[in-house]
C-alpha cells in the first residue's frame, strides 16, 4: 500500500513540474539605430542570402590598419519556397546558401562594431555547413538555442540606409504536421532500441 502511495505522489509531482519553454531568444548586439525588423515566414528556413559592403577604405588608427567600411548591408531568409523581404539593403557582395532537407541553422555568430554596423556574420547548420560574410574584426558575438533540438526561427534587429546596425536571434522547435521528413522523425530513426 505504501508503495502505491509513493508511486502516486511521484507521478503527481512529475505532472506538476513546469514544462520547459521550447523557445529562446539571443539578445540583440550592435549599436541599434534605425528601423526595426523581424524576419517572418511559414515553415522551416530553407535558404539564406547575406550582402556585405566592402568599400576598401583604410584608415590608420593606433599604428594598425583597419578597414572601416566592411559590414553586413542586408540579408534575406527563405521560409519553405518563399523569400522574405530584404532587411537592410543589397550590397556589393552576396553570399547565398540553400539548406538541405532536415538541415537547420543552429548557431549565429560574428562580430560587430559598437559604434555602427554588424561587421561579420556566420550562420552554422546542424550538418556543419557555414555561410560567412563580412570582415572578422571588432567585438565577437555567438548565438545558439537554449534548448536542445531548437533551430533558428527568425532574426530581428535594426537597420538604416547603409546596413544592419543590430541583430538578435529567436530559436524554437518546428512542428511540421504530416511531414515525412521532419527532424524529430529522423532523430528517432537513428536511436537504437534497447531490449
Amino acid at each position: 500500500m505504501f508503495l502505491i502511495l509513493v508511486v502516486t505522489v511521484f507521478l503527481a509531482s512529475c505532472w506538476a513540474m513546469p514544462i520547459k519553454d521550447p523557445y529562446s531568444y539571443s539578445s540583440a548586439v550592435g549599436q541599434g539605430g534605425g528601423t526595426p525588423f523581424a524576419s517572418y515566414g511559414e515553415g522551416r528556413i530553407t535558404g539564406v542570402r547575406v550582402w556585405e559592403t566592402n568599400n576598401n577604405y583604410y584608415y590608420y588608427y593606433y599604428y594598425y590598419y583597419y578597414n572601416s567600411n566592411n559590414y553586413i548591408s542586408g540579408f534575406q531568409l527563405r521560409y519553405g519556397n518563399t523569400w522574405s523581404p530584404v532587411f537592410g539593403r543589397e550590397g556589393s557582395e552576396k553570399q547565398e546558401m540553400e539548406l538541405f532537407n532536415d538541415e537547420a541553422i543552429v548557431e549565429v555568430s560574428g562580430k560587430y562594431n559598437p559604434a555602427d554596423y554588424i561587421c561579420y556574420l556566420v550562420l552554422t547548420t546542424n550538418m556543419g555547413r557555414t555561410l560567412s560574410a563580412g570582415l572578422p574584426n571588432q567585438v565577437s558575438f555567438n548565438f545558439y538555442p537554449a534548448n536542445m533540438g531548437n533551430e533558428l526561427r527568425l532574426l530581428s534587429g535594426r537597420f538604416n540606409g547603409a546596413g544592419i546596425t543590430s541583430i538578435g536571434a529567436h530559436w524554437g522547435l518546428l512542428y511540421m504536421e504530416g511531414a515525412e521528413n521532419s527532424t524529430l522523425e529522423t532523430a528517432l530513426e537513428t536511436v537504437t532500441p534497447i531490449f
